[in-house]
């Protein structure tokens, strides 16, 4: 995020795109409430009618997958009307002019026939945005899980630079993070091709400051391979042995019958975590880890603020912290890590990090601190891009609307779309096991059409069969109005409904990130 969360209750003008705010992320929906309250306008792009939807002044219920010819209609109206903020564009980005011949043929009307969206409204929204003295964009995995997801966060730099809603209060452009250290996990380089801070691996001057550091010869100068890479070699019998840390793959990923072959290729699997899971009963080995409750350490959220977080009790039974199982694997391994305490860590990350080097355990007893914060006595940096990006000029990224990988055909007629519940988390791994949350919310079920369920013979509370090129999962239906014809919607939370054996694993060629938000299927009642 390039701001921090309350700003977002102080914007006037909010777009929130591929996004289902007060449900994923209820403590920032608080925030977009209060700012609708205090009379924001507030436009939300999601083929569901979701709550945040239902709040909005505009909801753009747009085509699954179209978001780039959407973000360039927007920004073909601003350019073509004269909204653009000149003297933003003149002084702090360069391309502009590529952009603008980039856009040019987004008219309106050409959007509305890939989107669905009427022209009347893209000409609204985007007078909207532009004209807003404090502007932001909220989004998340809804925008970036495609194969164009790289592509979707440049049309959504690009519009926020031609408007300047950047590097000042209550605008910006804000990613929230589904989980809470995901930030924290890609800062301290849980990434293929980067070390902490997003020190590139393959910058020797990087790799010889880690490797003086950790008192080794040498680093890796390759990037390493993602997620969805990894299970793809795994199955090719390339890799031999993984480590899987607080992760569920075998529900979370995509083509999920897919990364269970390969999982089962494997010599010799790890999974370290706080519950046996569905991936940690396939492991050779599985390292009971403790929970947060169980240790000390820091968590860096959404806004880039890293908290202390400190341990309540003691770890139950044979659960360690993470670290100190990291610490005693690597020195049975031959290489003696001897940490004394996370704090000892934090220095190091401090030492090596320049974005956290004014990070320490003694400042963050009083208060928690967003990064950059470069040095001991710097007070942290709540916005991004102040005066000047890092890069020096903003840099416009002209890209094309692509259709999806799999679009629906008289075989697999309808999109399948999916997504979080209000009451659950990820693959439920803890929420399912609360024995209260399940109370309020304790079976999953398929939202459909009541068109495309009359057309299938399907009633409220039928069982159903929905079928990919790539597996079939049995629920129960529910017909409603929210999600619009040709779509149908279920979450990831429920291993008894594991609707990841259907989804998609292609990839965005930048990120690698796969293609989970749509795929084509068929639903089928269950006599």
């Amino acid at each position: 995020m390039t701001n921090p969360i309350g700003d977002i209750g102080g914007a006037d003008f909010i777009l929130a795109i591929g996004t289902n705010t007060t449900e994923s992320h209820p403590v920032i929906g608080l925030q977009v409430k209060k700012a609708v309250r205090n009379g924001a306008t507030l436009v939300v792009v999601d083929p569901r009618r979701t709550e945040v939807a239902g709040l909005a002044h505009h909801h753009l219920q747009l085509k699954s997958g179209t978001d780039i010819a959407l973000l360039n209609g927007l920004a073909n109206v601003i350019i073509s009307e004269g909204l653009v903020n000149k003297e933003f564009v003149d002084t702090r980005t360069e391309g502009f002019e590529a952009l603008k011949e980039a856009v040019a043929k987004y008219t309106p009307e050409y959007v509305a026939e890939i989107t669905g969206i009427s022209p009347d409204v893209i000409r609204e929204v985007a007078r909207g945005y532009a004209t807003a003295r404090n502007a932001t964009i909220i989004y998340t995995m809804g925008l970036t899980q495609h194969i164009c997801g790289t592509h979707n966060v440049f049309a959504v730099a690009n519009l926020a630079m031609l408007c300047g809603h950047i590097g000042k209060p209550h605008s910006g452009v804000n990613p929230l993070r589904g989980q809470n250290n995901v930030q924290g996990a890609c800062d301290m380089g849980a990434l293929p091709n980067v070390l902490t801070g997003y020190q590139s691996v393959t910058l020797e001057d990087v790799r010889s400051k880690f490797a003086a550091a950790w008192g080794v010869d040498e680093l890796p100068a390759k990037p390493g391979l993602t997620v969805g890479e990894m299970i793809e070699a795994a199955a090719r019998g390339e890799i031999k042995g993984m480590y899987i840390m607080g992760e569920n793959p075998v529900l979370s990923d995509p083509d999920a019958d897919h990364v269970v072959h390969a999982l089962e290729k494997l010599d010799f699997l790890v999974v370290q975590d706080i519950f046996l899971t569905e991936t940690a009963k396939l492991a050779d080995v599985v390292l009971p880890a403790a929970s947060f409750a169980e240790k000390d350490g820091t968590f860096t959220n959404t806004e880039r603020r890293v908290q202390r977080v400190r341990k309540a009790i003691e770890p139950l039974g044979e659960a360690k912290p993470d670290w100190q199982i990291i610490c005693l694997v690597a020195t049975a391994m031959g290489y003696p890590m001897q940490y004394s305490s996370p704090a000892e860590i934090m220095e190091e990350i401090a030492r090596l990090t320049p974005s956290y080097g004014g990070i320490s355990y003694q400042r963050l007893e009083s208060r928690s601190l967003v990064w950059p914060c470069p040095a001991p006595d710097h007070p942290g940096t709540p916005i991004l891009h102040v005066g000047k990006f890092v890069r020096g000029l903003g840099k416009f990224h002209p890209v094309d609307y692509i259709p999806p990988d799999e679009e629906p055909d008289e075989e697999y007629p309808l999109i399948l779309n999916t997504g979080r519940r209000h009451f659950h988390y990820h693959t439920g791994t803890m929420t399912l096991r609360t024995g209260a949350l399940e109370e309020y919310y304790g079976r999953e079920h398929l939202e459909i059409n009541p068109a495309d369920a009359r057309a299938l013979g399907i009633a409220d509370g039928d069982r159903v069969r929905v079928i990919s090129r790539r597996g079939r999962v049995e629920v129960t239906a529910r017909v409603v109005d929210t999600v619009p014809e040709g779509v149908v919607f279920t979450s990831f939370h429920f291993p008894e409904v594991a609707i990841n054996k259907l989804t998609n694993t292609a990839r965005d060629p930048v990120a690698k990130i796969p293609e989970l938000k749509v795929c084509a299927v068929r639903v089928e009642k269950i006599a």
